[in-house]
């Protein structure tokens, strides 16, 4: 499977995107969402925006953690530097599994009213709100950027635990039923979680493959959950931001943390998979 560069309680569905204002989106895409057992499963990583996006080498400068979960345990997804797909790991048993990743800071900066725009469309009104108090909305941003990217994939086919698993991200999507067992126009229910903690208030969007330019959106209740229903099975992306005022750092007045989660509703007749 080959996503990246390819055209790709109330809902929201968006038909008409922005333009993009940056790269900013970020998610990881598995050589296969279904891989047998016994196969090896590559891990992409990309960046782009609305699912459309380029491929990122594996760059060991930046990542803070790279795994593989199932119920067996956790291990590394092993790769070397400026490898594409930026690592692969040995798909051993049959059921369900989570590739983590979780990036390091860098440090990003945008003129005055493409940072603005930026914050409008990620739905940040509270900080458009606190730049306009602290007489900044005219100023440069300067921010620092990590990634905490999740992706589910369920092997040999079979699999009903572990979907649901907390890894311990800084900012992390959870989904609370299993995509793999849901199909067309079912809810999927997902709980955000900063610091551990449920986030209130938080714009979740929903991106399918396919339609890139179409997205469904919405905020986090009090329990930090959202409840998406997803009129298409095949390939979602899921996503959110995080962004906090920074204090006492000359190099960044905003610190923000992208998570992601990618994974697959299968088809009526769709079968398992390697690649």
């Amino acid at each position: 499977m080959r996503l990246a560069g390819a055209p790709a309680a109330a809902i929201v569905l968006s038909v008409a995107a922005a333009a993009p204002l940056r790269a900013h989106d970020f998610w990881i895409e598995p050589t296969s969402f279904r891989p047998a057992v016994d196969s090896t499963l590559g891990v992409r990583l990309v960046v782009g925006r609305r699912f459309r996006g380029d491929v990122l080498p594996r760059n060991p400068a930046m990542i803070e953690r790279f795994v593989f979960v199932t119920d067996s345990g956790e291990v590394p997804v092993a790769g070397h530097a400026a490898d594409d797909p930026a690592g692969s790991v040995r798909i051993e048993h049959p059921g369900l599994g989570v590739i983590a990743y979780r990036s390091l800071e860098s440090a990003v900066s945008l003129e005055a009213a493409k940072f603005e725009e930026y914050l409008e469309e990620e739905g940040l009104e509270s900080v458009i709100e606190a730049r306009a108090r602290r007489g900044e909305s005219a100023t440069s941003s300067k921010e620092k950027v990590s990634r905490a990217a999740k992706c589910l994939v369920q092997a040999g086919g079979t699999g009903d635990s572990g979907y649901d698993r907390v890894l311990g991200l800084t900012l992390e999507l959870v989904p609370e039923r299993n995509p793999y067992a849901l199909k067309a126009g079912d809810t999927l229910p997902v709980r955000l979680l900063d610091q551990g903690k449920p986030l209130a208030g938080a714009l979740v969007a929903a991106l399918p493959y396919g339609a890139p330019d179409a997205r469904l959106w919405q905020r986090t209740d009090g329990d930090g959950r959202v409840r998406l229903v997803l009129p298409k099975d095949g390939v979602w992306l899921v996503e959110a931001v995080h962004m906090v005022a920074v204090a006492g750092d000359p190099s960044a007045d905003w610190r923000s943390v992208w998570a992601s989660l990618t994974f697959e509703v299968p088809g009526p007749t769709a079968p398992a998979r390697a690649e």
